[in-house]
């Protein structure tokens, strides 16, 4: 591989390292934002299109798939070709495919849109925190605007159904994706004012057929949960889709062991930490989604609350996302992963367990209190899950251990959405309730799931690793 090497970038005054740390905080609120604000306007979406469960399933996942298979690609193409540029280019598509979302006349038209919004989101995220770190050249600066960095992002997920319940009650579902445009606009002017260009002194090489193979293994996984309600677990069209995913699976493994700048290397997976880490993220983006779907069309379906009603129920998870994430950060620098890591766990499960036994009359008292254990225990998950990763490798592979982990937090939204839609599918509003039962047994299992990674977590502070590295690698 050819290295490219380029001159050093010029110091910015404190103002203009931390305008440009709001412009890509901007950035990713949209991006966590679209994640979480559209399960609220399910129900009406459903309505204005005449779709069920299943193609509701499609219009949130077609997103995250897209975002998820696409992250790390997108981080190398804007080492390579100049990040601010990328970032520009994603805002752009980011914009133009939220009015498509707006203006979708059909089921098929959302999905398509939602699926280029992805495009464009896979190129904010990772980007966004590349021109942030190459931005602060302190490591205590740059420690402490990643840490800002963290509770944007966990704020934005949390308070997706909030927004999105008073977007839909005052101005219908279409406004979920009209409001994009002028945040992207401001962002845009913003970032051709005050974000330097910036490359990676080293540039990774694109993996084409690793890229393709991701998008087919996650594609294919979701679906065959989305679709498998509705076709029947052992039909013929089925057992055809599982064996696709184990051979293209088996495909991807085979392809990146064998190269030697792979997209993932499967061989860091073997790694307990790391891997822990990985699949902890999964879990925590599981059961935050799994929640908001199942509480959605529970309240909305089966109680026939409004979209802004069934929102609100969401604020104690967003209060509680919003204050632990910060004491988190505290709490790793201080002790290191495993502390935090337990109480996310135990949070969640928690949460999960109180809803176990949801039927139409459990009193909003309970659904507050769950939902408020469960914010807790996400506020409190990010954090060491992120140190976690990054102290399972090497100190130079830092920035590849970011941009798997959160390749998985979204790959765990897309499966809570397909495994929390598959346990409802075909329930009538009065069997919501009863049906939605296992989802929180899953959201509780998720949580348990945390405490294995906080055992397998190195104790102590994270001091080596707190802090990505501009390896160049995303």
């Amino acid at each position: 591989m050819t290295a490219t090497t380029h001159p050093a970038q010029p110091s910015l005054s404190t103002r203009r390292r931390w305008t440009v740390l709001a412009v890509c905080c901007l950035s990713m609120f949209l991006v966590g934002l679209d994640t979480t604000v559209v399960n609220v306007g399910l129900p009406a979406i459903g309505l204005g299109l005449d779709v069920g469960t299943r193609g509701l399933q499609w219009v949130v996942d077609a997103y995250t798939l897209v975002l998820a298979g696409l992250l790390i690609s997108s981080g190398a193409l804007a080492d390579r070709f100049g990040r601010r540029r990328v970032f520009q280019v994603g805002l752009a598509v980011f914009g133009v495919s939220s009015l498509a979302c707006a203006l979708a006349p059909s089921l098929g038209a959302l999905v398509a849109a939602r699926a280029a919004q992805g495009v464009g989101a896979s190129m904010l995220s990772p980007v966004a925190l590349a021109i942030v770190v190459n931005a602060m050249p302190d490591p205590g600066e740059r420690a402490r605007a990643i840490g800002v960095w963290a509770s944007v992002f966990g704020l934005s997920m949390a308070a997706g159904p909030v927004v999105g319940g008073a977007l839909v009650e005052g101005l219908g579902w279409r406004s979920l994706f009209w409001i994009n445009g002028p945040v992207v606009v401001a962002a845009l002017a913003l970032s051709a004012v005050f974000v330097p260009e910036s490359r990676a002194r080293r540039a990774r090489r694109l993996d084409v057929p690793g890229q393709l193979l991701l998008i087919a293994v996650i594609a294919l996984a979701v679906g065959v949960l989305i679709e498998g309600p509705h076709v029947g677990w052992t039909a013929p069209p089925m057992l055809a889709a599982y064996a696709c995913t184990a051979a293209v699976t088996v495909g991807f493994v085979w392809v990146e062991s064998r190269r030697r700048e792979p997209l993932i290397d499967p061989r860091l997976l073997r790694r307990p930490v790391f891997g822990g880490a990985v699949l902890g993220a999964a879990a925590v983006f599981v059961a935050l989604n799994a929640t908001l779907l199942l509480n959605t069309l529970h309240l909305q379906q089966d109680r026939g609350w409004t979209a802004l009603d069934a929102g609100l129920t969401v604020l104690p998870l967003a209060a509680g996302a919003t204050v632990c994430a910060p004491l988190s950060g505290y709490l790793v620098g201080r002790l290191g992963p495993r502390p935090p890591l337990v109480l996310a766990g135990g949070f969640i499960a928690a949460g999960g367990l109180c809803l176990v036994g949801l039927d139409g009359d459990t009193g909003v008292p309970l659904l507050l209190t769950a939902h408020a254990l469960i914010g807790v225990g996400f506020g409190f998950a990010n954090a060491p899950i992120t140190t976690t990763a990054v102290s399972g490798l090497p100190t130079d592979r830092a920035g590849v251990a970011g941009a798997i982990t959160s390749t998985a937090r979204q790959f765990g939204s897309a499966l809570g959405i397909a495994l929390a839609g598959g346990l409802v599918a075909g329930a009538g509003p009065a069997e919501l309730a009863h049906a939605s039962r296992p989802g929180w047994i899953l959201v509780a299992a998720c949580g348990l799931f945390l405490l294995p990674v906080a055992h397998a977590a190195r104790p102590g502070s994270p001091s080596r690793t707190g802090t990505p590295r501009d390896d160049g690698s995303r």
